[in-house]
């Protein structure tokens, strides 16, 4: 049985539809019958096809009304759109086509004909499927880390505008925490890159595993540097979650191929506040901030964290 493209079949002639289905499924397809042209969208909509069979002359709904209806509609795979007709004429079948039918067969309509056609359908829309694929996987390398697999620099720089437009048009808070690891050039001098390398994918699997899952997300900004950033969430509150991290990270041990390595972590935070928007605010500038903010905490002896100064005593009181 070939279940990988199922076909729906659109007929309202009782002996033309039993013909259809017959051969189709002594070929070992799938079929799935539609007795008219508004009952075949209906079926389309709650079970999707590829391959959608319909026949011209049909009574409230004809084929040409369901291919430009299936036409109108925001599939997220494409409908390849077959039209039975008993015209035959040139003009006739460009009208089909400019419909949105992707092909024809004139009834009745030869078994072998058939088939054939569905084995050039099945290989176009194999090809499709590759094709979606290989972009999808394309997509994801170029905004991937390559060492970490976790999101680059790239896609902040796609991502970190629709944030902050959705958080100005919500009127809601956004943060960025951005940390580096400290001394992590000594890391590498003693150990190794390799040993590095192992030390930024824990690290990194450290933070993920104390941010939101799903709400949170985090980039790798630099060679030892990763940013997180934090829908709805104040300065203050991404305060407290940066020195989360750095405890949690301080107090910790990293097992690296049977060495226990010490590290820790510097943080700096940047915040839009809903008060603020009136101002413009660029991404860069958020960034800009936090990283300030970073370079200070450096500055001020390491593994502490910068950014909300005027609430500190407070929060760690």
């Amino acid at each position: 049985m070939d279940n990988s493209f199922p076909i729906l079949v659109i007929e309202d002639d009782p002996s033309s539809r039993k013909l259809l289905e017959k051969a189709l499924l002594s070929a070992g397809y799938k079929v799935f019958i539609a007795h008219n042209g508004r009952n075949g969208l209906e079926i389309l909509d709650k079970h999707f096809f590829q391959i959608v069979i319909t026949d011209w002359e049909m009574p409230e709904m004809n084929g040409l009304e369901v291919c430009r209806a299936i036409r109108n509609r925001d599939y997220e795979w494409y409908v390849y759109l077959v039209i039975l007709t008993v015209k035959d004429s040139k003009n006739e079948i460009v009208t089909g086509l400019e419909a949105g039918a992707d092909d024809y067969i004139i009834k009745p309509f030869h078994r072998a004909e058939l088939l054939a056609r569905l084995e050039i359908i099945k290989r176009y829309l194999s090809m499709e499927r590759s094709l979606r694929q290989a972009n999808k996987q394309i997509r994801i390398l170029a905004i991937s880390d390559s060492l970490t697999g976790i999101y680059n620099r790239g896609y902040l720089t796609e991502r970190l505008p629709q944030e902050i437009n959705r958080a100005k048009r919500y009127n809601h808070s956004l943060s960025l925490v951005l940390c580096d690891i400290d001394h992590f050039k000594m890391i590498n001098d003693s150990h190794g890159h390799q040993t590095g390398d192992r030390v930024l994918k824990e690290f990194f699997d450290c933070l993920r595993c104390a941010v939101r899952n799903g709400v949170d997300w985090i980039v790798r900004y630099g060679g030892e540097e990763f940013l997180i950033v934090l829908p709805e969430t104040d300065a203050k509150g991404a305060f407290q979650a940066a020195e989360r991290l750095r405890k949690l990270i301080s107090e910790r041990d990293f097992c690296v191929e049977n060495k226990r390595i010490h590290i820790t972590a510097s943080f700096g935070v940047s915040s839009l506040d809903p008060l603020g928007y009136k101002d413009v605010c660029l991404p860069e500038s958020l960034i800009d901030q936090a990283d300030k903010h970073l370079y200070k905490a450096k500055q001020r002896g390491r593994n502490r964290v910068e950014g909300y100064s005027h609430e500190e005593e407070s929060i760690n009181s």
